[in-house]
């Protein structure tokens, strides 16, 4: 355990300190776009007319907060596994809150990528990039057929109907009412997750793959480690939605759906359609462009409507300029994934399963370890299912160490000989 009980009374009076001065940087929501703009659109759309949309952004002066977070940092011990933590957080939340002062200008682009990198950066590994990565997924997807797709696969659900069936399987999971399925008009996205509550869009139509999807990812990443987060009493920012997470959380959310089998290759096309939308907004497509891109690529007009604004949130809608969030997924996916890995081959599942303990980064888990062997931090109260069988959790991955020794560039395109 690295310093004594003074150290942890003091870490966690600055924490306190920087939850009470993040509170009112909700990012996500601040840069969000009004359901309104979508409908006027559309309306515009088919009457043959893509008009940009009218976005406007509140002022927001976050100075206090910012001061708040240099103190915060100042008075840390970048030595001991809390104290870098802060360092590293209020940094964020200081980009974060830089960000929201500059709405609707060029300096968001800037922020964003501060914060969420660019498509164009290497996956972990000293990979291909993000947006190399997000090309073969669209690729492979559209050479698929679609006629392969169960009829399952084809048919709608509506919101009301999931909501009724994800309420059903959280209230089974918990024994108990503690996380709300509601239905929300107002939104454009088509679900989003906090501690206690997930909202779905009114009216929009889900699939049989989106039940299984938003439960694993919304519900037992998202909401599971805010929840879990509030459980912690020395470091409450554990359960807030921190920008530095977020790649982390994503990839999590997004390793959940895979692992239980619930990602199909039109989830995976979506992903990395966002990615290349967002280079795409980088080298000067302004936003009718990339709203175009999405209609190509077979999205609804709505759904490309929905597209396109989660890469012009908070950015002037003219090119050259995006906001960046979407391109951590299949970063995160890729390092969670190597994670996960890694916590086998070294006989450390025990991170995998306290990176629910609260919405950290990976970097977290580890320098956490001894806080959590003292009792400090508290372990996760609740898991998914897929986490808590650790014997199912290690076949799986044991599987994947052993599969990624074959190299497919030497197996025979040509017939090669399977036969057992």
């Amino acid at each position: 355990m690295t310093g004594g009980g003074a150290d942890i009374v003091h870490h966690a009076a600055l924490d306190a300190r920087m939850v009470e001065a993040a509170r009112g940087i909700r990012l996500l929501a601040l840069v969000s776009w009004p359901v309104e703009l979508q409908a006027r659109f559309l309306e515009g759309h088919a009457r043959g007319h893509d008009v940009p949309p009218q976005v406007a952004y509140p002022k927001l002066d976050f100075t206090d907060a910012r001061r708040e977070f240099d103190a915060v940092a100042a008075a840390a011990d970048p030595a001991h596994p809390l104290g870098a933590y802060l360092v590293e957080s209020t940094r964020s939340w200081s980009i974060a809150a830089q960000l929201l002062e500059s709405l609707g200008t060029p300096a968001v682009g800037a922020h964003s990528v501060a914060l969420y990198g660019r498509p164009d950066e290497p996956l972990p590994g000293h990979g291909p990039t993000a947006r190399e990565a997000a090309r073969h997924f669209i690729d492979i997807a559209n050479e698929l057929d679609r006629e392969l797709l169960s009829p399952a696969e084809q048919v709608t659900i509506s919101a009301t109907a999931l909501q009724l069936q994800l309420q059903a399987d959280l209230d089974r999971y918990f024994g108990s009412r503690v996380i709300s399925v509601e239905l929300d008009p107002g939104m454009i996205a088509k679900a989003a997750a906090g501690a206690r509550r997930i909202r779905l869009r009114s009216g929009a139509a889900y699939t049989d793959y989106d039940h299984h999807q938003l439960l694993q990812h919304e519900a037992f990443v998202h909401s599971l480690t805010a929840l879990n987060g509030r459980e912690q009493t020395v470091l409450g920012s554990l359960a807030l939605s921190s920008p530095r997470t977020t790649a982390t959380q994503e990839g999590l959310a997004v390793f959940a759906e895979q692992i239980t089998g619930n990602i199909d290759i039109e989830r995976m096309k979506r992903v990395s359609l966002r990615i290349e939308a967002i280079a795409m907004a980088l080298g000067g497509a302004d936003f009718v462009e990339v709203f175009r891109y999405f209609l190509g690529a077979g999205q609804s007009a709505e759904e490309s409507f929905a597209s396109a604004q989660r890469v012009f949130r908070g950015v002037p809608l003219t090119g050259g300029h995006a906001f960046t969030k979407d391109a951590v997924y299949l970063r995160g996916l890729i390092g969670v994934h190597t994670f996960f890995r890694w916590a086998l081959r070294q006989g450390q599942l025990r991170l995998c399963r306290q990176l629910f303990a609260g919405k950290m980064t990976l970097g977290d888990v580890q320098r956490f370890a001894p806080l959590f062997e003292a009792g400090v931090l508290q372990p996760p109260r609740w898991l998914p299912h897929w986490v808590s069988r650790a014997n199912g959790l290690a076949g799986m991955l044991a599987f994947s160490l052993f599969a990624n020794r074959i190299r497919l560039d030497s197996v025979s395109d040509a017939a090669p000989d399977f036969e057992l």
